[in-house]
């Protein structure tokens, strides 16, 4: 077995763990109710992440790199492993955060919306972005340009592996850390690992339905395997409390976008008058609404 195919059997075991414990916890039943919409979107967007944007970003940078720059193939070979680990983080998790960031300003919220739309929490929805949002992602493409210069096969299998276990379990709907901030014992241990990692109350409180509570902060929280980048830049915001409510209210005002338009904006656009998903279309703005 390959560093591929060990990673993606890791993966996958992965997302059956914390499916199962979804399950196991009752989690699921109680808490996701999606819509034939939302299983569309949820499936579609994942499928297109595995099959297109990730091999397509890694290949690309292969033949760029073999055509223009082939005297740097391997350069970083003789790395020790903990070096590649952290130029990874770096050049993937660091420009994911920025990346995130960056989705949540006017111009390139579109892209970022569909994630967003979701009223519930499950690794189902872990990967749920609009096509393109992916195809745009720097650190896809630095890691296949890392790959290039040599970074180990195995070092990234562990990374990705590492990375997207923590991402899942932010997104879970069985929500892991709540019953260890419980035990007294754990308290040092936990307020630093939350300050580390994405956890679910952290990642939650990001995919709140509004800020007005006190534990939402869909404004910041945008950590995707470390949360610390929060930490460093200001815009980490802890409670170990989880939102009440999941989701984008003028979803809940208007009704759902079409998985189509989610998917696929600006090649498609939404028909609905109050929407982000349109040219000159509206972003919601819930300081402008006071009354929701």
């Amino acid at each position: 077995m390959d560093a591929a195919q060990f990673q993606n059997v890791l993966i996958g075991l992965a997302i059956a763990g914390f499916a199962l414990m979804e399950f196991a916890s009752r989690r699921y039943q109680a808490t996701v109710h999606a819509t034939a919409n939302d299983t569309k979107l949820d499936l579609l967007v994942f499928v297109s992440v595995v099959a297109i944007s990730q091999p397509l970003a890694i290949l690309a940078t292969q033949n760029a790199g073999q055509t223009w720059f082939s005297e740097f193939q391997g350069a970083l070979a003789d790395w020790p492993w903990w070096a590649m680990f952290a130029l990874l983080l770096l050049g993937d998790d660091l420009t994911q955060y920025l990346w995130h960031r960056a989705s949540h300003s006017p111009f390139l919220w579109p892209l970022h919306r569909a994630h967003h739309s979701a009223q519930y929490m499950s690794v189902r929805m872990t990967f749920r972005n609009n096509f393109f949002y992916y195809l745009m992602m720097p650190g896809l493409w630095i890691s296949g340009a890392l790959l290039f210069l040599g970074i180990g096969v195995w070092v990234y299998g562990f990374y990705l592996t590492a990375k997207l276990t923590i991402i899942l379990g932010a997104h879970c709907a069985w929500r892991w850390d709540e019953p260890l901030y419980k035990i007294k014992a754990l308290h040092p241990v936990m307020w630093v690992v939350e300050r580390t990692i994405s956890t679910p109350a952290t990642h939650w409180a990001h995919h709140a339905l509004t800020n007005k509570d006190g534990i939402g902060n869909y404004t910041g929280n945008f950590g995707n395997m470390l949360f610390l980048w929060d930490v460093i830049f200001g815009t980490a915001h802890i409670t170990r409390k989880y939102p009440e409510h999941i989701g984008l209210m003028d979803d809940r005002i208007h009704g759902q976008e079409h998985w189509v338009h989610q998917m696929f904006y600006p090649v498609v656009h939404s028909k609905r008058a109050d929407s982000a998903l349109r040219i000159g279309g509206t972003i919601y703005d819930e300081t402008k609404h006071s009354g929701s």
